[in-house]
């Protein structure tokens, strides 16, 4: 087991390294979008890349119909495994809708061996979630 401080420095490692490996200006919460956010993830358990919906009911749903309509063409054209959750609950207990890809292999932030998949996942997962967005952008955001 590690230690909440060497927790947090192992955290802090992989991210510093992440930035340098695959060093660009990633959207995440840029989006232009209110309440639309990109997020990686990676903890003791699991990685994923996410589309977070977080703002109002009234303004989730509107964005959540407008990206169903495009699931198709996510999934085909960009994302095959992408999964729609219409109410996904954060650890905090808040609920949200995301659209989220899995690493499907077994991985922790606390092991360096797995820093390398995951990083590769996050660079080529995300880029082609950013390409959708940017893509479709006008549809999502009328």
């Amino acid at each position: 087991m590690f230690s909440k401080e060497e927790s947090r420095l192992l955290r802090q490692e992989f991210w510093t390294s992440f930035g340098k490996s695959f060093p660009r200006k990633w959207i995440l919460y840029d989006t232009k979008l209110k309440g639309l956010s990109f997020k990686f993830h990676f903890d003791t358990k699991k990685a994923l890349v996410a589309l977070d919906l977080e703002d109002d009911l009234e303004n989730r749903i509107n964005y959540w119909e407008k990206l169903l309509a495009l699931k198709s063409i996510l999934t085909e054209e960009y994302l095959p495994d992408a999964i729609f959750e219409e109410e996904y609950i954060l650890e905090n207990h808040k609920e949200i809708s995301r659209i989220y890809v899995p690493l499907e292999q077994k991985v922790s932030i606390h092991n360096k061996n797995s820093w390398r998949d995951v990083m590769e996942f996050f660079n080529e997962k995300m880029t082609l979630f950013e390409v959708f967005f940017e893509e479709y952008k006008d549809i999502i955001e009328g």
